[in-house]
């Protein structure tokens, strides 16, 4: 079973700035979007602190976020990278399972991806998440580049949004049509 401790605390820069995007979303009314916690069962704390040190996963957890964006169901994860090789083994087979039916059912599933070492926000179509998913299943390379992406998914901050995810959901709406 899994295991966690300090390390858990990767990436939680990039969850503040998704929380803080959800919280701006939900106040113009454009979004409702909530974090899906993951259970843990605590095995040691820090009782002076008041800090769980290390605890096990109850479950594998599917994504990090789900909600609605103006009526349309939406599920993502999120994803940090420090170099412009994204390994697709930080990615789990259950996740692309669980988006894979979230899609099936009308939704919009999708990873937000920040390469740190760049500052550069990346917005991931699970129908492109399929090509290198499929390739690597097929013997191919087990990661992608950063030069592979399409770059009309990389999100420009702007109107005060951190990370204006929105704007990738409406460019991945345009090409579903």
């Amino acid at each position: 079973m899994a295991t966690w401790n300090s390390r858990g605390l990767r990436g939680s820069t990039l969850e503040d700035l998704i929380n803080r995007t959800n919280e701006q979303y939900a106040e113009k009314k454009l979004a409702l979007i909530q974090k899906i916690p993951t259970p843990i069962t605590p095995v040691r704390m820090d009782k002076e602190n008041r800090h769980i040190t290390l605890a096990y996963f109850e479950q594998r957890s599917t994504v990090d976020y789900i909600g609605a964006v103006q009526g349309i169901p939406v599920c993502f994860d999120a994803k940090e990278c420090s170099v412009d090789t994204f390994p697709l083994s930080n990615i789990h087979p259950h996740q692309v399972e669980f988006m894979n039916a979230f899609e099936q059912q009308g939704g919009i599933a999708f990873f937000l991806i920040f390469f740190s070492h760049a500052d550069l926000f990346y917005y991931l179509p699970l129908r492109d998440l399929m090509i290198f998913w499929n390739r690597m299943k097929e013997g191919g390379r087990k990661s992608f580049r950063r030069e592979e992406l399409n770059n009309i998914y990389y999100l420009q901050k702007k109107n005060g949004f951190l990370i204006p995810y929105l704007d990738g959901i409406q460019t991945d709406l345009k090409l579903r049509d």
